[in-house]
């Protein structure tokens, strides 16, 4: 039997032998005829062959040669079409899939509690009393389905613990980190689309000062995989919003709102550790897989709703009482759990990266008494996706002796004797009593008049290096130096001028753009 090979594409070869030509090769229209004055095994063809590959298509044809000792026999040749595929497929990411699909999800829990609830209805009093004693007398069969049913689930659950980086603790995660970052990566380029505008180049003082940050902070910390792990950017937003953010795949979106009540450069180190540590951390998949699980869970409570109640008013009050429930118990003691997590492992990463960690807690101070000066309505812990601003103080502040420890661990420049907890609580008493001393006399001088509405008070600041939005970049760039120690160039923040001193405390006035 002849051997036959055809030569193609990245020098591959295809070799079958002719005994099994018919058996593994679709060849259609075709005519193969045998001629009697040459070797059987050369073949010609009328028309050409088709060859089905893995749905590849590829036409050639059989030609024949004369016979010699050094002819290998019959030769394909191609006739000029191309191999084509179809596009790739990708499927969605598990978590916008979930996205997509929770309104379904409670929209089917909702028609089947309906459902439910009018066949019962219509249901004669005979039969409804029949399936009464059937479900009384088979209780302990339903009961041990029940179990059963929630033991596997628990098995399930058990089956997706995970243990968090840096903190090493035992968590739920469903999503896997894969989908997450596809998830991640669209989401970054909705956020680049809504903020396209108000986006700052990339020359700005401000995004420089930012983005320099976020570098020393990742280069002190690439001991921590996770770190090394993700390529950060920083995107500056031009808005009075205080906030900032970090998603899972290293896109950091600052807006210039937080860059103007942060004090210093060491605050504002604070602040994007913080905001990196939930990133590391991975708390949004942790924090949709709890969602996840919670919403399927309450889902069988959604059904009974619809099922029990008389009315769909009366339902439609008991799952609005169910939602609240809900986001009460498990959402947002969770999402304040992440948070003070985030504070813990944010002042780790400050502090390997020489800021002063006790400018922590004076931050939420000033976030505290701003709030109180300007009048923004407050909500209580219990009903806040964030701890309030005074835990958040209290809890950083016992931190700090730890945080020192690591810093000092870190080979980082001697912190100045001033603390700034200390100066921040001094000049908070100095003002309140001008305050009184300015109401007093006010007073004493309305006359029949009476007192005069108080002047409200400017928020105090510490005195540190500002961050004026114009000169950001020109105050900060001596904060970030690098220097050789113990045989390893060390990149540390330098502490301010004045704090470094020991000198008395001086106001300073900070631009806006």
């Amino acid at each position: 039997m002849g051997l036959f090979c055809y030569n193609l594409l990245r020098s591959t070869h295809l070799c079958f032998r002719s005994a099994h030509l018919v058996q593994n090769l679709n060849l259609s229209k075709t005519l193969i005829r045998c001629n009697k004055n040459t070797d059987p095994l050369h073949l010609r063809a009328a028309s050409p062959a088709s060859l089905f590959l893995n749905g590849r298509t590829v036409l050639f044809r059989f030609r024949s040669r004369t016979t010699s000792l050094l002819d290998p026999g019959p030769v394909l040749t191609r006739c000029g079409l191309h191999f084509h595929t179809s596009a790739p497929v990708r499927a969605l990411p598990g978590p916008l899939l979930w996205m997509v699909l929770k309104p379904l999800q409670k929209l089917v829990a909702i028609v089947l509690g309906r459902s439910i609830r009018k066949w019962w209805v219509d249901l004669p009093a005979n039969r409804q009393q029949l399936l009464r004693e059937w479900v009384r007398q088979r209780r302990w069969h339903l009961a041990a389905g029940a179990g059963v049913t929630m033991v596997i689930v628990v098995l399930l659950l058990l089956t997706h613990l995970d243990e968090s980086p840096i903190t090493g603790r035992t968590r739920l995660l469903v999503f896997s980190k894969d989908k997450f970052m596809e998830l991640a990566a669209l989401t970054s380029r909705t956020y680049k689309e809504e903020f396209a505008e108000l986006m700052l180049p990339v020359s700005d003082a401000r995004h420089q000062v930012v983005e320099q940050v976020v570098q020393h902070l990742a280069q002190r910390n690439k001991d921590i995989p996770e770190v090394t792990d993700v390529n950060w950017s920083v995107h500056v937003v031009q808005s009075p919003e205080i906030n900032a953010f970090v998603l899972p795949d290293g896109k950091v979106f600052m807006f210039t709102g937080m860059l103007d009540v942060v004090t210093d450069i060491h605050q504002l180190t604070i602040v994007l550790g913080h905001e990196m540590a939930h990133a590391l951390l991975g708390h949004s998949a942790e924090e949709a897989s709890l969602s996840h699980v919670v919403d399927l869970l309450s889902l069988i409570l959604l059904t009974a709703i619809w099922a029990m109640c008389p009315q769909d008013s009366l339902a439609l009050l008991g799952q609005w009482v169910q939602g609240k429930l809900s986001q009460l118990m498990f959402h947002r003691p969770y999402s304040r759990k992440l948070e003070t997590e985030a504070d813990e492992v944010g002042l780790q990463l400050a502090a390997k990266a020489c800021a002063d960690v006790r400018a922590g807690p004076v931050f939420w101070q000033q976030m505290e008494i701003r709030e109180q000066l300007t009048g923004e309505p407050t909500l209580p812990e219990w009903l806040s996706t964030h701890p309030s601003h005074r835990n958040r103080f209290t809890q950083l502040d016992r931190l700090i002796p730890q945080a020192l420890e690591l810093r000092e661990s870190c080979v980082c420049p001697a912190l100045p004797p001033t603390d700034p907890r200390a100066v921040f609580s001094q000049s908070v008493r100095v003002l309140l009593e001008d305050t009184k001393n300015k109401e007093r006399g006010v007073g004493e001088e309305g006359g029949l008049e009476g007192p005069r509405k108080p002047h409200r008070p400017p928020l105090p600041q510490i005195p540190a290096s500002p961050l004026p939005s114009a000169a950001l970049l020109t105050q900060t760039a001596p904060l970030l130096s690098s220097k050789e120690s113990q045989g390893s160039k060390v990149s540390e923040l330098a502490v301010p001028a004045a704090a470094a001193e020991g000198g008395t405390p001086v106001s300073e006035e900070r631009s806006t753009s």
